[in-house]
């Protein structure tokens, strides 16, 4: 189905670029970029040092050439013809300038029949977890990241990318003032990684009245929080090595190392995050304070949901709502793609569902609109709030 079908053009929720070569240099002091990030070249192939340690997180974080949007497609769909998902990745393609540059992207977008993308990093969301204990550096490198952000994407171009500026949390007053910063050049949208903060005394929960500053910022501005799947830290405390998962379960040198327990380290990530989010209060102390969870998938909220209702029974005086109703109010959920939109529709409510392809990476889809086939059984009213109307509205900021 097209937009010229639908009527309207959706609006996608998780687009991605590929960050340029200086993303995490450009406006990071010399001094300082032993720290954060610097180029090396291995056995004949460039990585990123992030903080002294060689990240492993993409192959070649040069991205030419790069694999195919959607190209593991087939494989999270449950694979059906039984391929090696090594094959699914051989077609790539020189690196586009539509992954690197707004005007080009801005003409897909339009070919591709959206009305517009929130736009996440790649890269941006993998490397706080490597420099999380260096407050400092975690600090420059979100200043830094988000001035290169602005100069080659913009947090808003021409009403129709909009580019989300990175938050950590570490120092909590330069992060207050990164969110001020950036909603005065335009900002509709900051995005952080689901995770507890590293503090100079240990790791604290980004929901500790240590973090005040930065939500009354945000609930001042009105601006919407995407908690988006990122490198959390989360252990699968020695049942398998947790740096040996990546997207598909393919090893650094192409083969396919079988299931994994790491595999759901990003729903547990996103789990943890939003239930404590209720269970602090953050939307009682802050309730302008919307948050989308994106890329986190969805399987976890009927139990979620369970458990929320068990504990507002034994914690009879600490909920001024039901925790059910604080979660469904404050949080909007895009599922997976494979997920069943049906069943998040049902617990959540289609007000509170949003659409994202992950378009341009593997995992993602080849098409941003092919998602609408799984909308088959809503109404139009409910399939346009899913694709467009929900997102929209999310991207407005709340009225002084």
């Amino acid at each position: 189905m097209t937009s010229e079908n639908l009527g309207y053009r959706p609006f996608d929720a998780d687009n991605h670029y590929y960050e340029a070569l200086d993303a995490f240099t450009r406006h990071v002091p010399a001094e300082m970029q032993p720290r954060v990030v610097q180029w090396v070249e291995m056995n004949g192939r460039k990585y990123n040092l992030v903080g002294g340690t060689i990240s492993h997180a993409v192959v070649n974080p040069t991205w030419d050439p790069v694999a195919m949007p959607g190209a593991l497609n087939a494989f999270f769909k449950g694979n059906p013809e039984g391929k090696n998902p090594m094959d699914m990745l051989k077609e790539r393609e020189p690196l586009p300038d539509y992954y690197m540059h707004a005007e080009a992207r801005g003409k897909v977008i339009d070919e591709q029949g959206l009305s517009g993308v929130w736009l996440f990093p790649t890269l941006g969301v993998l490397y706080e977890e490597l420099i999380r204990t260096d407050i400092e550096a975690c600090t420059v490198m979100m200043q830094a990241f988000n001035r290169w952000l602005l100069e080659d994407w913009g947090y808003a171009y021409e009403d129709k990318i909009f580019g989300a500026p990175y938050l950590c949390l570490g120092d909590p007053a330069a992060a207050a003032a990164e969110v001020e910063k950036v909603v005065e050049l335009g900002a509709r949208v900051v995005v952080m990684r689901p995770a507890p903060v590293t503090v100079a005394t240990g790791k604290i929960s980004p929901f500790s009245a240590t973090f005040d500053p930065v939500w009354s910022a945000i609930n001042e501005a009105g601006i919407t929080v995407v908690v988006h799947a990122a490198a959390s830290g989360y252990s699968s405390m020695g049942y398998v090595a947790d740096t040996k998962f990546t997207a598909g379960s393919l090893s650094r040198n192409g083969g396919y190392m079988g299931p994994s327990l790491a595999s759901f380290a990003i729903e547990r990530a996103a789990q943890d995050w939003l239930i404590q989010s209720v269970f602090e209060k953050l939307y009682d102390r802050f309730p302008r304070v919307r948050v989308a969870s994106v890329e986190n998938g969805s399987d976890f909220l009927a139990p979620m949901f369970r458990k929320f209702d068990q504990t507002a029974k034994k914690s009879f005086s600490w909920f001024k709502d039901h925790p059910v109703d604080t979660f469904k109010e404050n949080v909007w959920v895009n599922p997976f793609w494979e997920d069943d939109v049906n069943e998040v529709s049902e617990l959540m409510g289609p007000d509170h569902v949003i659409f994202g392809s992950d378009w341009p990476h593997i995992e993602g889809l080849p098409h941003p609109l092919d998602y609408v086939v799984e909308l088959k059984a809503f109404d139009q009213q409910d399939r346009r709030k899913i694709l467009l109307d929900n997102v929209s509205y999310l991207n407005t900021p709340l009225p002084a």
